[in-house]
């Protein structure tokens, strides 16, 4: 696969950003995602701890998951409307995480995860008939298939308290990546009604939950 001078730069970004953090502690601490902080007037930390990693595995599968989908993006939409897509998701992720851990001062997370969640859900609407196979279930199946199904663990993850894992993020870039897309393309909806539904249905659970108080 020729990566796209725009999925190179971000994946430099990325490398460059959370290299800086790997070595320098006070560098980290000031530019991670932390409620506290951010209320008290730090917004930067909801862009800058998007670039910003735990350690190098953890850097490697976002930028490894960046790989896969960022050019299907590329190819449909062209780098800018790319760019914009990882931007928006990527402070979708971090708005949804403010919204939902707003409470909890202490709380904290960093990574591309919202933003790379975004991408791959921009590509899932653009090419619906892209196949995934995960590890535990190596038959393909329909992407959108899986998206859904990863919302759902999402949601279930963020009532449960599942892991040191930003579900709230992940899920945020999702929905920021989806509602982009179908901005920056909207026949996607008359052409593909069902996925662009069954897509939304997570998302409208989340904040049905949210406003009954069971997240």
């Amino acid at each position: 696969m020729n990566l796209h001078i725009a999925t190179i730069a971000v994946i430099a970004a990325n490398i460059l950003v959370s290299l800086k953090g790997f070595k320098d502690y006070a560098f980290f601490e000031r530019y991670k995602f932390n409620i506290s902080a951010i209320l008290g007037g730090q917004k930067d930390r909801m862009l800058t701890s998007g670039f910003l990693h735990v350690d190098g595995s953890h850097l490697l599968l976002n930028m490894f998951t960046l790989y896969f989908f960022a050019d299907v993006v590329i190819q449909w939409l062209g780098p800018v409307k790319f760019l914009i897509i990882y931007l928006i998701s990527l402070v979708a992720g971090s708005l949804l995480a403010l919204s939902f851990h707003k409470k909890e001062p202490y709380y904290s997370a960093v990574g591309a995860s919202g933003a790379v969640t975004g991408v791959l859900y921009a590509a899932i609407l653009l090419q619906p008939d892209m196949r995934l196979a995960l590890m535990f279930i190596p038959i393909p199946l329909p992407a959108y298939i899986l998206g859904i199904g990863y919302l759902m663990y999402s949601i279930y993850g963020m009532k449960k308290r599942l892991g040191n894992i930003g579900h709230t993020a992940h899920f945020g870039g999702a929905v920021g990546g989806y509602i982009t897309t179908l901005i920056f393309v909207p026949s996607i909806v008359t052409a593909h009604p069902v996925m662009v539904l069954l897509l939304a249905l997570p998302i409208v659970l989340l904040f049905i939950l949210e406003k009954l108080g069971k997240l």
